[in-house]
């Protein structure tokens, strides 16, 4: 819903209420002591009317188990990984749908999602899995004639592969993203963190890529790390499903098998203890 069409609906119900629910001064909405009286009531019918809706549609435990995660992320670190899970779990039948947007567990068909943040998603319950750190990548034969980086100065040796979301200014500030960090300090600046890997394999130029993603490249010999300074990200890997989804036999086990494999990934050579 837009702003405006939210202010509509607030004015509606102070005109049905016959009662202002908001002080309104300039830019700045604060609520009135009628506002503040009726916020927890409303809140708790809320909360009872999203809870009905979800046992109501308790029978969604049975059947396929569907799980939200970023695109990248299936791509590049649970893609190798899934024979695994079908070899120790041949019961969960995983399907799963790729998306950057915040899961409505209410009106979604999902039970459960992997995202990337710092958690506190309200009324949820959510799982750190996973630290992520940024690592220099490039092809073996373009490390070779460039050399090894440690600072901007080194930077400027390679042409750099950008993205939107992981620039190069925040493996520059020891993983801080500024205001202006997402300008690029030359070359393709990117807003598709998968497209990175790709440049950095056809050898365009040196990539800053977020290790879940690159690691199998490494291993592989496919891409090399350019730097002995891997920095830590802003941002972890979460797990994150609603209360009435911790009864789902499949999604426990699915989470459980994701704690094991993650506990085993290890951390990107020179990565901080912690």
């Amino acid at each position: 819903m837009t702003a405006s069409a939210a202010s509509l609906q607030i004015r509606a119900l102070e005109e049905y209420l016959r009662r202002p629910l908001f002080r309104r001064s300039g830019r700045e909405v604060s609520l009135t002591s009628e506002g503040a009286a009726l916020l927890p009531r409303v809140q708790r019918a809320l909360g009872d009317l999203e809870r009905a809706l979800d046992d109501s549609r308790a029978e969604r435990g049975a059947g396929p188990l569907r799980v939200s995660m970023l695109s990248s992320f299936l791509h590049h670190w649970l893609m190798p990984r899934l024979p695994r899970l079908r070899s120790q779990h041949p019961q969960i039948d995983l399907h799963i749908d790729t998306s950057t947007s915040l899961v409505d567990f209410v009106r979604d068909d999902q039970h459960a999602a992997i995202r990337m943040g710092n958690g506190g998603w309200p009324n949820l319950q959510e799982e750190k899995l996973l630290d992520e750190w940024l690592v220099p990548v490039c092809t073996p034969a373009l490390y070779a004639k460039r050399g090894p980086v440690n600072d901007a100065d080194d930077l400027a040796r390679y042409t750099l592969v950008h993205s939107t979301s992981e620039p190069w200014t925040a493996w520059l500030l020891a993983g801080r993203i500024t205001e202006d960090a997402t300008s690029p300090l030359s070359g393709a600046r990117i807003d598709d963190s998968s497209a990175i890997v790709r440049f950095a394999l056809q050898g365009y130029g040196l990539a800053l890529g977020r290790w879940s993603l690159v690691a199998e490249e490494v291993a592989a010999g496919n891409l090399v790390i350019a730097s002995p300074k891997p920095v830590r990200y802003g941002r972890n890997y979460w797990f994150v499903c609603p209360q009435r989804a911790q009864t789902m036999d499949t999604l426990m086990a699915f989470r459980d098998w994701l704690r094991a494999e993650m506990a085993a990934f290890p951390p990107p050579p020179g990565a901080a203890a912690g």
